[in-house]
């Protein structure tokens, strides 16, 4: 249980369970397991450290690295030294993770050894990073980051601490082609952690294990740790998506609580060794950041038998919005995203900002104290996605009478690949400098394993030729690998209005046919 009482912020936390329950276990992450205590120490040292560095109240320190222990302790560090993580999606492209570090203003970055390489890159062209922490050591010019830490003082330094403070920064890619920086504060995380704990699904037990195995730079990924380590439980970190040491994990640390995308949920029950894995430690399993095949929902309850909830929220509201509880899966709901938590707002609203009926489709939008504080140094865009308090979703759903939403479609044209974000505007920028390219669009369509595949369309110039395999690997060049298209399909002229937008739907049906709803 929270203990909301003590918590004014995530600053809190640390010290609240190093003095509640300081011989326990906060962290496991491969062969090192840290108390809360020592967990507590390290954080202060941590922040005595970013303040030597001269960074000013609510400046932005980047993190490009793997799962690890080291990220929680500069997320909670970086809270008590009053400035702001920004983590950093590690299979983004160089540009795109330097234009991160630009817009957030980063100074200072801690980057773990796989990005060793990347970073010297961007160092080399921006002076202005100023102080690079090697995580994991071993680099020629950085410091370590264990010994930066530890010739810190084990001071806390006890700065001021108010609602309104950014505490992290994650990064959504966006439909012009930028991804933008949201913003969320201490008083949304205190909403979060009272909202889940009324909606009984965020309350977990001090003395059980909690798996951390997704990306922290996505907001469940981050916010599975955050949870365990704010109630006391152990925060298990997995470094990186491996259903095997999944398989491994659950039994040998009894794990009792975890997050899986659809897409890992899939791996995990389609691989033979886990027919002859112990999951009885389990209580409960959370999946969300992308809709789930109801068959594929049946199959994993049956191999892991515990109780599921399902979560639908997104970055913006701090991972929070609607939850279908144990309840809601045996009742028939299994298409549904459940319904709102108490004292949060959800309503499906028409193009002019009305509510519709039960059952009609429209806009999903959310009103609560979970909503960001706004976009990073984007006000036209936070006024555009925040009005009168409710944040505009961009997804298309629809209620049914017993309050329970439904995800019909996207309103925006993001395409969910394996629980990862996909503007159509990046990929299209980035195929269009190909010489042979005259006209493309891209959509998202239906993938066994991914929920949704990238899919361009392309059309060509007169007289040019080039094949699909060239136009992927062109785009990996310039993006992420997942952002990428894994097909192209060749056509003649690409369906438009007669103000010139392409016709997405139009591209789309074709792939969507037959099928109940247009998500995956």
């Amino acid at each position: 249980m929270f203990k909301l009482d003590e918590i004014r912020g995530l600053a809190d936390v640390p010290r609240v369970q190093a003095r509640s329950r300081g011989a326990a276990i906060a962290q496991i992450f491969e062969d090192r397991e840290t108390t809360f205590s020592l967990f507590d120490e390290r954080i202060s040292r941590v922040a005595q450290g970013l303040i030597a560095a001269g960074l000013p109240a609510q400046s932005r320190i980047g993190f490009l690295g793997k799962n690890s222990d080291r990220y929680f302790e500069l997320l909670f560090g970086a809270a008590k030294a009053e400035t702001v993580l920004v983590g950093i999606n590690w299979r983004l492209a160089l540009p795109e993770i330097e234009y991160i570090l630009n817009d957030a203003g980063c100074t200072t970055v801690f980057v773990g050894a796989e990005y060793y390489e990347v970073v010297e890159q961007l160092a080399a062209r921006n002076p202005s990073l100023s102080l690079i922490v090697a995580l994991d050591g071993g680099h020629p010019s950085w410091p370590a980051f264990d010994a930066w830490r530890d010739a810190q003082a084990a001071v806390d330094p006890l700065l001021p601490m108010r609602a309104d403070d950014d505490v992290l920064q994650l990064y959504t890619s966006g439909t012009t082609g930028h991804p933008k920086g949201v913003r969320l504060t201490n008083a949304n995380y205190l909403a979060l952690w009272e909202a889940s704990e009324a909606a009984r699904w965020g309350l977990f037990d001090a003395e059980q294990v909690t798996l951390t195995c997704m990306p922290v730079f996505h907001v469940a990924g981050c916010n599975m740790g955050v949870f365990a380590l704010a109630q006391g439980s152990t925060n298990l970190i997995l470094k990186d998506v491996d259903p095997y040491k999944i398989l491994e994990f659950v039994p040998r640390y009894h794990v009792a609580y975890a997050l899986f995308v659809p897409a890992l949920m899939l791996m995990l029950t389609q691989l033979p060794q886990s027919a002859s894995t112990d999951f009885s430690s389990l209580r409960k399993l959370f999946y969300g950041a992308s809709p789930i095949n109801e068959d594929l929902l049946k199959t994993a309850q049956q191999l892991f038998a515990c109780e599921f909830f399902g979560l639908y929220g997104l970055t913006e509201t701090t991972g929070g919005g609607t939850c279908l509880l144990p309840e809601g899966h045996a009742a028939g709901k299994l298409r549904s995203c459940g319904t709102a938590y108490p004292g949060v707002e959800v309503k499906v609203i028409d193009g002019e900002g009305r509510a519709v009926a039960n059952g009609a489709v429209g806009e999903i939008v959310i009103r609560h104290g979970i909503v960001m504080k706004g976009y990073w140094n984007r006000p036209e865009a936070t006024a555009e996605a925040i009005r009168d308090g409710w944040f505009y979703t961009g997804d298309a759903g629809y209620l049914d009478d017993e309050g329970y939403l439904y995800i019909h479609d996207r309103v925006k044209d993001m395409v969910v690949s394996g629980g990862e974000n996909v503007y159509p505007a990046e990929v299209e920028n980035a195929l269009f400098g190909h010489a042979a390219i005259a006209d493309v669009a891209v959509i998202g369509v239906p993938d066994d394993r991914w929920g949704e595949a990238v899919k361009a369309v392309v059309v060509l110039k007169p007289g040019a030729t080039v094949t699909a395999d060239e136009l992927i690997a062109y785009a990996r060049e310039r993006i992420a690998g997942f952002k990428a298209p894994k097909s192209v399909d060749f056509v003649s002229a690409l369906p438009r209005n007669p103000s010139g937008k392409i016709l997405r739907r139009e591209l789309r049906e074709p792939y969507w046919r037959g099928r109940s709803r247009n998500v995956n």
